[in-house]
């Protein structure tokens, strides 16, 4: 009998070796792993605001825009590959929301464990940001069952962008204290004043976003009531 060529012995071999892995770790693209990589930066950098080691809140904070950085590369490398997948369908905009609403609730323990904190997170701003993410997250689950498809709208887009500098804000109004006396009088001056400003156009972003996509979309759930 005559003996298969390299070829198709190589292709018995990546034949074997595909049926054998599992079906989870086999085409996992970039985006993905960007995204699951974003949930794991998200541990890490909550590890980094309450370790007490030096330089713990420049490390939350490199690590804060590191995450933020993969969620722009995850979405643009998607589309720009075609690559949109429904795990990222999924997952992209739920690491958007684990990575913010930790930052947050993060916030409400560090700011109120310091003694006269430049910037305060209430408790009760954070419950607004939660409570919203939870609703249209909720929101798109039902529109899902029904075969319907929600599209961002511009006010959340505007949100995002808040919540995002509202955190980073907040998290270099502590990290300059780690830095060069030069660098902290230059920052200390309007960072906190503008770390104040952020959090609240990101709470009364947070409840008109939130309440114009419900209302919007009340067709979904107000039928049956």
């Amino acid at each position: 009998m005559r003996k298969p060529g390299r070829a198709a012995r190589l292709a018995l071999l990546k034949l074997a070796s595909d049926h054998d892995s599992p079906a989870t770790f086999r085409g996992v693209n970039l985006p993905n792993k960007l995204t699951v990589g974003r949930f794991a930066l998200t541990v890490v950098f909550l590890w980094a605001l309450f370790v007490p080691a030096p330089f713990h809140y420049t490390l939350a904070l490199f690590f804060f825009c590191l995450a933020g950085v993969s969620d722009f590369l995850d979405g643009r490398i998607a589309r720009q590959r075609g690559l949109i997948t429904n795990f990222g369908v999924l997952m992209d905009p739920l690491a958007d929301k684990v990575m913010t609403c930790s930052a947050f609730i993060a916030f409400v323990e560090s700011t109120h464990q310091a003694s006269n904190p430049p910037v305060t997170v209430e408790a009760w701003m954070v419950i607004i940001i939660v409570a919203r993410e939870l609703a249209i997250t909720g929101l798109r689950l039902l529109a899902a069952s029904k075969h319907v498809v929600l599209a961002a709208e511009r006010y959340g887009k505007h949100k995002t962008v808040s919540q995002i500098a509202a955190i980073i804000a907040l998290l270099i109004v502590d990290a300059c204290k780690e830095w060069p006396s030069g660098l902290q009088h230059l920052l200390q001056g309007w960072v906190p004043g503008f770390a104040e400003i952020a959090l609240w156009v990101t709470v009364v972003l947070t409840m008109t976003s939130g309440a114009l996509y419900l209302w919007r979309n009340r067709a979904l759930y107000m039928n049956d009531v």
